[in-house]
């Protein structure tokens, strides 16, 4: 299996690359500089800037970018829905670090986190840039793709703990009412949906056990 990592050298991005490599699965990173990851194989390119010609060779694309700033958020959709034109109609399979403001609140799936009152201000923005991501996505039958949402509590310099929670579409707790995930135990959850492809077409979210 060949895996591409795209927007290696984020935190996400180089746990997810080192889990692939820890694993022994043929791993490329694809950075806009230097590459900063553990990955022996890189492509230096632009997200944006990216053909089929460059992702032809994959079995899965792992996308894990990440924007911030008010006037870069929209571009989470905007690049992700370049790599699903890429990838559209092939075998290949596009894995995404998605949000958990998007997840449900409710079983009939009619609120979601991110519109609760309760909901902090200040991810307000981004939480609305990912909601729209998926919406997007939800749009394409053309692409394998997989939207992977972690816990609210998304933690970077979390412990790994080898184990975590597999959920679906709606906000979650463990066992302790928590709604937490380190990233190390994200990238074993990512890399665990990039060799399986148990989920296509679907989101599913991941938190601490």
């Amino acid at each position: 299996m060949k895996i591409a990592v795209v927007a290696a050298n984020g935190k996400a991005g180089k746990l997810i690359v080192e889990e692939a490599v820890n694993r022994s699965l043929d791993v490329t990173a694809i950075v806009r500089g230097e590459n900063k990851s553990v990955a022996k194989k890189f492509i230096k390119k632009d997200i944006m800037a990216l053909t089929k010609d460059d992702l032809k060779n994959f079995d899965v694309v792992i996308d894990c970018f990440g924007a911030w700033t008010p006037e870069t958020l929209p571009l989470h959709t905007t690049t992700s829905q370049h790599l699903c034109d890429i990838l559209s109609g092939t075998d290949q399979r596009l894995l995404i670090i998605g949000g958990a403001g998007s997840l449900y609140t409710d079983k009939n799936h009619t609120m979601q986190v991110f519109k609760t009152p309760e909901f902090p201000a200040e991810y307000l923005p981004t939480a609305t840039a990912q909601s729209n991501e998926l919406d997007e996505l939800r749009k394409r039958n053309d692409v394998k793709w997989t939207f992977v949402s972690p816990a609210a509590d998304f933690q970077a310099e979390g412990e790994r703990t080898g184990e975590y929670i597999l959920a679906g579409e709606e906000f979650t707790l463990n066992e302790k009412g928590e709604s937490i995930i380190s990233y190390a135990d994200y990238a074993i959850a990512m890399i665990d949906e990039a060799t399986k492809g148990n989920h296509i077409q679907q989101r599913i979210s991941v938190l601490k056990k």
